[in-house]
């Protein structure tokens, strides 16, 4: 499809990609783990071997790209092994720099495991630049890691500014970008070198998907080794979970507006709460990083929110004890509202206080929603 169509109307039509044997507009989806060579050995339709390639997966990975404004894109079998594997394709020994305020996984990763693949880590409050500038190492520093906003707190990161701190360095910029998504944020206009997602998330939106995505500002050397390390590890995304994440983005715009909407209605509300010690979403004017992620989200300030709880831990643990319309349930980003609590998912080291519910909204009627929470609220004041 060109290049100047909106995000909308490449992911309406999936990139605009028909089968050119049937003319169906749906992509098909091609299973095969294995190739035909040509009768000369060679392999000249560009596929061997289904571990390193698959004709679905690239065209999901063609629509993410044009998403993004990425020079390619990779899909993995999950949002952890898109992010590993863009740790360990950059060359060793190296120092990163990454959040405090991350997703727990991948900061764990880092922590324990990281080291013994000859990578030192740095954790920083992200959402101020001067920090990031103090912990890099001029000549050590390979990449600086963010995620904006921050799950769970939602924290907000300067995209731009950090790009600046991290090439100045000669280091990379990689962001976590999968709250936003690529209809609210695109972290490689702001300077960013490599964006990923947890696909899992948003761009499926239907919670039946496992799958990761990085994409990439060049198909340089760093691209080549993460493709490598993903053949090699076995990492690829199976065609059919491709199709079935390329029949998720189609209405990703749809979902993503919506949702965002409804957070901001319901943050709003609820802060106003006599039960609710705090609300923490970026859409609110009232929150630290507001003008940050104004400036570099369009559209909506995405569809997280957290709230804190008057009562602490037990009190907050009884009102996700109270829900119906939400759903007590890991993960986010789906057509179904969520609620968690989360300190008690992370274990020892999270930032969570353990008055703190983590709310991923869904596409259901705000209104519902919200008189859900105060039900839940009343009856956990009652317990």
């Amino acid at each position: 499809m060109s290049a100047d169509l909106r995000p909308e109307t490449i992911l309406a039509q999936a990139g605009g990609a028909t089968d050119p044997e049937t003319g169906a507009i749906v992509p098909p989806i091609h299973i095969s783990s294995t190739y035909l060579r040509d009768p000369d050995n060679q392999y000249r339709k560009g596929f061997a071997y289904g571990r390193a390639d698959n004709a679905t997966v690239r065209q999901t990975e063609a629509v993410l790209a044009s998403l993004e404004g990425a020079a390619g894109c990779l899909l993995f079998s999950s949002g952890m092994a898109a992010a590993t594997s863009l740790f360990l394709a950059v060359p060793r020994p190296a120092h990163v720099v990454a959040p405090q305020v991350m997703y727990w996984g991948l900061r764990h990763w880092l922590l324990h495991d990281a080291p013994s693949h000859g990578l030192s880590v740095t954790l920083v409050d992200a959402s101020n630049l001067d920090e990031i500038a103090a912990a890099v190492r001029p000549g050590e520093t390979k990449l600086i890691w963010i995620e904006t906003p921050a799950n769970p707190l939602w924290n907000i990161t300067d995209i731009k500014g950090t790009a600046e701190i991290a090439h100045a360095a000669g280091a990379l910029l990689a962001v976590d970008s999968t709250v936003a998504t690529p209809i609210l944020s695109r972290p490689l206009a702001e300077g960013a070198d490599v964006v990923m997602h947890s696909a899992t998330k948003y761009l499926n939106g239907h919670s039946d998907v496992i799958a990761g995505a990085l994409a990439f500002a060049a198909k340089d050397a760093l691209y080549e080794r993460a493709a490598g390390i993903r053949s090699h590890h076995g990492a690829i995304l199976g065609p059919m979970e491709a199709s079935l994440l390329m029949r998720g983005l189609r209405t990703l715009h749809l979902r993503v507006r919506s949702q965002s909407a409804a957070a901001m209605t319901i943050a709003r509300h609820i802060a106003k709460h006599p039960q609710i010690e705090e609300v923490l979403y970026p859409g609110l004017e009232t929150h630290p990083g507001h003008d940050v992620a104004a400036r570099q989200m369009r559209g909506g300030f995405g569809g997280m929110l957290s709230i804190r709880v008057k009562g602490g831990e037990a009190a907050a643990i009884a009102t996700a004890a109270n829900v119906s319309v939400w759903k007590r349930a890991t993960s986010l980003g789906g057509v179904e509202s969520l609620i968690e609590h989360r300190a008690s998912i992370e274990g020892e080291g999270t930032p969570c206080p353990p008055d703190l519910l983590r709310l991923s909204v869904g596409i259901e009627a705000v209104e519902d929603l919200i008189a859900d929470l105060e039900r839940a609220l009343a009856a956990a004041v009652n317990q």
